[in-house]
């Protein structure tokens, strides 16, 4: 049956980048349910409107490349004037493998116009709104690698840092006015979708054990924002590797990093 135009009206709103498949369109799914009315951001407008022909929610479509500035500005602008955003999740992203000296320049600059830039410009746009109103959250998508320099994906480790660093600092700002506006830096490891094809993962290197589906992480995320956890990491195992990361000597750290990238790539050569 056919939403009324009330109904739309008064539903909370969510919009999500990079909203086509993976983390993303488990974020849609899952808000969709909870009754959000959904703003779909990504590049590929063909699997949008599959997604949103599927929701049991109305839904807005964007097709844009946020590495592309008048794109981004758009998505920037309907974020800033939307009075219902409730919640806004930077989930678009992607990886590059292979020394950082040997891998294209024009991709890394994408990568840190997606991962940063991006990121703080729809934050901005966000949070003046929601912190008028006093109410609304902000998730951004990082990862374990934020935590520690990793071999063979300096640039997406450092950007994911980034993305660490932002959110704890706009969480220090917002609680130090007093803020009841949210923010959470969800933290996956390995996670089934299409991230390590496009990155040229081989996922027979990576152990079962550590994988997750991209629905767990969503509901992780979801019941970390309720209960207003900053950092959200899915899964037990990553949860200890992260409080080991933090204890350690960073100079087993590094050799641990070391060690590890040597032996992936052993891996790869077996395979």
């Amino acid at each position: 049956m056919p939403e009324s135009k009330i109904d739309v009206v008064t539903k909370p709103v969510a919009l999500i980048t990079g909203a086509s498949a993976g983390i993303g369109a488990a974020f849609a799914r899952a808000l969709a349910a909870r009754g959000y009315h959904l703003i779909l951001v990504a590049r590929r407008r063909d699997r949008l409107e599959a997604l949103a022909a599927e929701l049991s929610t109305s839904t807005e479509i964007i097709e844009a490349d946020l590495t592309d500035p008048a794109q981004l500005r758009l998505v920037e602008a309907r974020a800033g004037a939307e009075p219902r955003l409730d919640l806004l999740v930077n989930n678009a992203g992607f990886g590059i493998p292979g020394r950082f000296w040997e891998t294209d320049v024009e991709m890394q600059t994408r990568l840190h116009l997606l991962h940063i830039v991006a990121i703080m410009r729809l934050t901005h746009a966000a949070l003046g709104p929601m912190v008028a109103g006093n109410s609304g959250a902000i998730i951004n998508v990082s990862s374990v690698a934020g935590f520690v320099h990793s071999p063979g994906s300096v640039t997406y480790s450092a950007s994911k840092s980034w993305i660490n660093s932002f959110t704890d600092g706009l969480d220090l700002e917002l609680k130090s006015r007093g803020s009841a506006v949210r923010v959470q830096a969800l933290c996956p490891g390995f996670t089934h979708s299409e991230f390590q094809a496009v990155a040229g993962i081989d996922k027979r290197t990576v152990p079962a054990a550590l994988w997750t589906s991209a629905e767990d992480v969503v509901e992780a995320s979801l019941a970390g924002l309720e209960s207003n956890k900053l950092f959200v990491i899915p899964g037990w195992r990553y949860r200890l590797l992260v409080r080991f990361l933090r204890i350690m000597p960073s100079a087993w750290v590094r050799a641990g990093s070391i060690r590890y990238a040597r032996r992936r790539k052993r891996d790869r050569g077996k395979l």
